[in-house]
């Protein structure tokens, strides 16, 4: 039964809550944080609507919801469980039914099952500054609830398709130009409710059932958009079910729901839709850390030492979430490059509609200051250092900074591969240390690499994820072994695409059978694009240690040694210039070179091997930094991956992909593979064990 509330109003549920004022009846929705379509909010509102039908004077229903935003999409609780009656669909054409019109006011972000369940309403009313989407494809699937259906009705087909195939958001006033909305708002979502009723009443809104509309033919659209999305997502399921469904809006709204409904069916069985969930629930895995407790500490100013291309990025990430930096360099050559990076950087941020002109200009002028003075960071509250790898320079830099900053300053490396312990060991205070390993470009690039020392202080590990919440980057976190996670394992898979070049696949092949593979780039343009001059300093750091038994391929240092750093220096493995790109001939005779040195008689390989020994190898040492507690669980190598190394966000990641071809497939792989190079081709024990109990990595993840 439902009962008073403290407000005065009637309670339906612990969600939702209903309110007679005159001749309009009020619903209200209360599901913190984002009030996601649960089953309570689902089942509450079908009880509201149908409460209110029956009530004696009410003539009018007006939705809203309390807090921060309307109906931000699913319930991600209830992801992968079987759906609870009423099902969102039913839902949506119940309220489209209803004989007393219906009103919502949106508010926030209308995400997905959201806007379905206001396109159902028979009037929509958004405030000002509100944002409605329908993001279903992102992970895999389309708007279930009539999204496809409705949205073509209210919007236009092109427009509808435009927005299903992207996931992007709208804000108000597109929303508005586009019809699916019919009027901004100021004020408080219930009193916009309630003088939206009114309104409705008195004919100064339309009334009208959106399945009664009719969507305008656009065959020319659903064309366009096809065309469109073979050239540009041709590896993606669920972009092109949503044309096939936008397609049936012709249909009577039922119908069209139908086909609606088998199209989603289809996505949800797809193997893409359980790898774009897995990389969803990865970002939220990853903020759970032994730290998580852990206060952080406040950090009020930066400091950046090294003005290149990565300080810079860093310094223009900082800038642009609000902090102020401090950038050092050795010389005012150095410190005006680097000035003229994060120039370019913020102007771009400009172009791209992120930041005003008065921002940028702002942050040039009262922001970022520069010094070729370390001790110009005396107090700072967070110093990054991004100078070049090399031990000896990182370790005077720390030891300097130990001497010049203040105490409870935490000290950041951003090394790609150096030993975070012995940095810290050159300074009297290791727990202030740790590892930020940024990608380039930092201000671009999403992943941040929290490299936790033997020494590091708790309070020190939740201020970098801290950081990277503000940053708006994914942290993860990594112990300390040569290249962290997600260099370490690039490392070593790198060498199954080098062993496979030498023997006879060119780089331009395997680049493109990775591409195929869902890769935004093969290994030798990452290569080319990150400088292989990064990569010819880590072997011949590693030189010396190098194992006798240990196949190594000459042929990146070859290029390196003739002053071919990729795109730097407008040629690497490929060649860079106003023409674009394209392979580098040279390249290719050193190749051939090197295999006649080497006594190698090329053969071929086709598209499918070079796929399996690249993602076995991959696979492979991410169970060793498994195993070796570097990573924490599965999904946090996945999360590297996913955000800063290019790996198909529909594939999931490296160890989702393990899951999907089996334990056992890729035991086999690397017995066979090892008959060729037993060195390097080695089954991790953690791999045995569970190709032998029949277990998955998804298991592991569940187990936190």
């Amino acid at each position: 039964m439902p009962t008073e509330t403290p407000a005065g109003e009637t309670g339906i549920n612990d969600v939702v809550s209903i309110e007679i004022n005159g001749s309009v009846g009020l619903i209200a929705l209360d599901n913190p944080p984002v009030n996601a379509a649960s089953h309570a909010i689902r089942s509450g509102l079908w009880q509201a609507v149908e409460t209110l039908q029956q009530t004696d004077g009410v003539e009018v229903i007006a939705l809203y919801a309390k807090g921060r935003t309307f109906i931000a999409g699913a319930d991600i609780r209830e992801f992968g469980k079987p759906p609870l009656d009423p099902w969102l669909p039913e839902l949506c054409n119940f309220i489209e039914s209803a004989s007393t019109p219906i009103v919502c006011v949106l508010h926030g972000t209308t995400l997905g099952g959201g806007l379905e369940v206001a396109m159902s309403c028979h009037a929509r009313v958004a405030l000002t500054g509100s944002k409605v989407g329908l993001p279903e494809v992102t992970l895999g699937i389309l708007p279930g609830a009539g999204g496809t259906q409705r949205a073509p009705r209210l919007a236009g087909i092109a427009t509808a398709l435009d927005m299903i195939t992207s996931g992007k958001p709208m804000g108000a006033d597109e929303a508005l130009a586009n019809g699916l909305i019919d009027r901004i708002a100021e004020g408080d979502p219930r009193d916009v409710a309630l003088s939206s009723a009114k309104d409705l009443l008195a004919g100064d809104l339309p009334n009208r059932k959106t399945g009664d509309l009719t969507a305008e033919p656009d065959p020319a659209a659903i064309e366009a958009m096809r065309t469109k999305l073979a050239k540009s997502q041709p590896l993606l399921f669920s972009p092109h079910k949503c044309v096939d469904a936008v397609e049936a809006c012709h249909l009577p709204v039922r119908d069209g729901m139908k086909e609606e409904r088998r199209l989603y069916e289809e996505c949800m069985a797809s193997p893409q839709r359980a790898g774009l969930i897995h990389a969803f629930f990865s970002e939220r895995a990853v903020t759970k850390i032994p730290e998580a407790t852990a206060t952080a500490r406040e950090i009020n100013s930066v400091g950046v030492i090294g003005g290149g291309t990565m300080g810079s990025g860093i310094a223009t990430a900082i800038l642009l979430a609000g902090l102020p930096v401090t950038l050092t360099e050795r010389d005012q050559d150095g410190l005006d490059r680097g000035v003229a990076t994060i120039t370019r950087n913020l102007d771009g941020a400009v172009k791209r509609g992120k930041l005003s002109e008065a921002g940028r200009d702002d942050i040039l002028a009262a922001k970022l200051g520069t010094s070729t003075d370390l001790g110009a960071l005396s107090d700072a509250d967070l110093v990054i250092e991004a100078v070049f790898e090399d031990m000896g320079v990182k370790r005077d830099i720390f030891q300097t900074l130990d001497k010049v900053c203040k105490a409870g300053t935490v000290l950041a490396s951003n090394t790609s591969y150096l030993d975070i312990n012995e940095i810290a060991a050159t300074t009297s205070r290791p727990q202030d240390v740790i590892g930020l390993h940024f990608f380039s470009p930092a201000h671009v690039m999403r992943l941040l690499e929290v490299v936790v020392a033997d020494k590091t202080g708790a309070d020190v590990v939740a201020t970098g994820f801290a950081l990277a919440r503000k940053l708006k980057k994914i942290a993860v976190r990594s112990g300390v072994c040569d290249g962290f996670i997600g260099n370490r394992i690039m490392t070593f898979y790198k060498k199954a695409a080098d062993y496979m070049m030498m023997d006879g696949a060119s780089p331009e092949q395997i680049d493109t059978a990775m591409r195929d593979f869902g890769f935004a780039m093969g290994p030798y343009q990452v290569a080319d694009l990150a400088g292989l001059d990064i990569s010819w300093a880590a072997n011949k750091r590693r030189a010396a240690t190098r194992p006798a038994e240990e196949r190594y391929i000459p042929i990146a240092d070859r290029l390196c040694e003739n002053g071919w750093f990729g795109r730097k220096t407008g040629q690497g493995f490929y060649i860079y210039d106003d023409q674009g790109s394209r392979p580098n001939p040279e390249a290719l005779a050193i190749i051939d070179a090197e295999r006649e040195k080497a006594g190698v008689t090329p053969r071929s390989f086709t598209e499918d091997e070079i796929v399996s020994r690249f993602m076995t190898a991959m696979i492979s040492e991410a169970v060793r930094v498994l195993e070796e507690g570097i990573a924490l669980r599965p999904i946090d190598i996945d999360a590297v991956f996913l955000n800063g190394y290019g790996f198909p966000r529909f594939r999931g990641g490296p160890l989702h992909t393990a899951d999907v071809i089996g334990a056992g497939e890729l035991v086999r792989r690397i017995e066979e593979y090892a008959k060729e190079d037993a060195y390097y081709w080695k089954v991790p024990a953690l791999l045995r064990q569970i190709a032998e109990t029949g277990g998955t990595f998804a298991e592991m993840n569940a187990k936190g």
